[in-house]
């Protein structure tokens, strides 16, 4: 018996290791003899740094960069010694969990600290970055990411701009001279699951502004002053790839990853699962088991489990879910290779009970999964 155990990680709960350790141990229970095969994995959010080096045997670095609002945070990034890779989740510098909710401010939030992640991942030699941009704080376009590799942005009286995506309205110059020249042998590769423009009213302003505190008259002013910037950009590069889908990831960071850095968008948990060896471990396995802590139709949008499913479909596995809940319309998802998904909760109890009972209910479903496939098979 040859298992996969492909989980993403329980927000608020466990990480995705932990989620894949608490199956095994529930599989194991009733197949003591059985292969299994953790893969932990993401989808290009939160957790991605953790379940690639968990799989792949990398190293955790740490930097102090500027956070969204400035002030200084300790930002952990991923290293992959053997293949010069550099993982950075872009909210470890630049993310909406690290401004209080009353401080949240998308007309000056920026992403110079992201920019200083990656020029921290060149200097440790990389020849491959792979960005993942999901919970971003910021809606100024990547400017200030491009500004800590090297790019200036100036006024009309040729002053450099300040942080933030309302300054943009007022640049009147962009100046390469000092870019980073190593950009240019770097390969860049975007994790993101969200496909919107930068402008307009599906743009990055308009659909994630009001999450990071803009106002309806703040989400007009930025969509305009993103529009400002891309349009110079597009004088200097060359190019404009604002309506190219994903250029309003991250409040625009995709924008500037497209057209200063040449960056190539997939989805999150396919750059993952390439990296974790997912399709490899699925070849002859008798089942598969992923999970999330809420499963339902937005899961079609690229999350886990639904690209764990895709690639256990090219190999005719059958795919269970376990998650923390099952939402509004998660049976859409057995159109797409899902066989069977099962929540957590044995009966009655609050979200903070089950969280912190995680392991113990991952466990159960996971033997309670094992014990019906068992008589399933003998009756076969």
């Amino acid at each position: 018996m040859k298992i996969v155990i492909a989980p993403d990680s329980f927000k608020d709960s466990l990480s995705a290791q932990a989620v894949a350790d608490a199956i095994a141990l529930g599989l194991a229970d009733v197949w003591p003899d059985a292969q299994l095969i953790k893969c932990p994995m993401a989808d290009g959010g939160e957790g991605t740094i953790e379940s690639v080096l968990a799989a792949c045997s990398g190293q955790l670095r740490r930097a102090s960069v500027r956070g969204p609002l400035g002030a200084a945070v300790d930002a952990a990034w991923g290293w992959l010694p053997d293949s010069h890779t550099a993982i950075i989740e872009m909210a470890e510098a630049s993310g909406l969990q690290l401004v209080p909710t009353g401080q949240r401010d998308a007309c000056v939030s920026t992403t110079f600290g992201t920019g200083e992640l990656i020029r921290q991942a060149m200097d440790a030699g990389a020849q491959r970055v792979i960005l993942a941009i999901g919970g971003s704080a910021t809606n100024d376009g990547g400017a200030g990411a491009m500004q800590a590799l090297g790019v200036k942005l100036r006024d009309a009286q040729d002053q450099e701009l300040p942080p933030g995506g309302l300054a943009l309205a007022q640049l009147a110059r962009i100046d390469l001279s000092e870019l980073d020249p190593r950009l240019a042998q770097v390969r860049f590769d975007i994790a993101a699951d969200v496909d919107n423009p930068l402008c307009g009213r599906h743009g990055a302003s308009a659909i994630f502004g009001p999450q990071k505190g803009a106002t309806p008259q703040q989400v007009e002013q930025l969509d305009s002053a993103l529009g400002h910037f891309a349009q110079h950009c597009a004088g200097v590069l060359g190019k404009d790839v604002r309506d190219e889908p994903g250029s309003g990831a991250a409040g625009g960071l995709g924008f500037a990853a497209k057209a200063f850095l040449g960056a190539q968008f997939k989805a999150g948990v396919e750059v993952v699962a390439d990296l974790v060896g997912l399709a490899e471990a699925v070849i002859e396995a008798d089942l598969v088991i992923t999970g999330e802590g809420r499963f339902d139709a937005q899961t079609l949008r690229g999350k886990t489990p639904f690209g764990v499913a895709r690639i256990a479909r090219h190999q005719r596995v059958p795919v269970i879910v376990l998650a923390g809940t099952l939402g509004e319309n998660y049976q859409a998802l057995y159109k797409h290779g899902i066989d069977a998904a099962f929540a957590l909760a044995s009966g009655p109890m609050t979200l903070e009970q089950a969280c912190a009972e995680a392991p113990r209910l991952l466990r159960e479903r996971a033997t309670d999964i094992a014990r019906v496939w068992r008589l399933a098979t003998r009756n076969t």
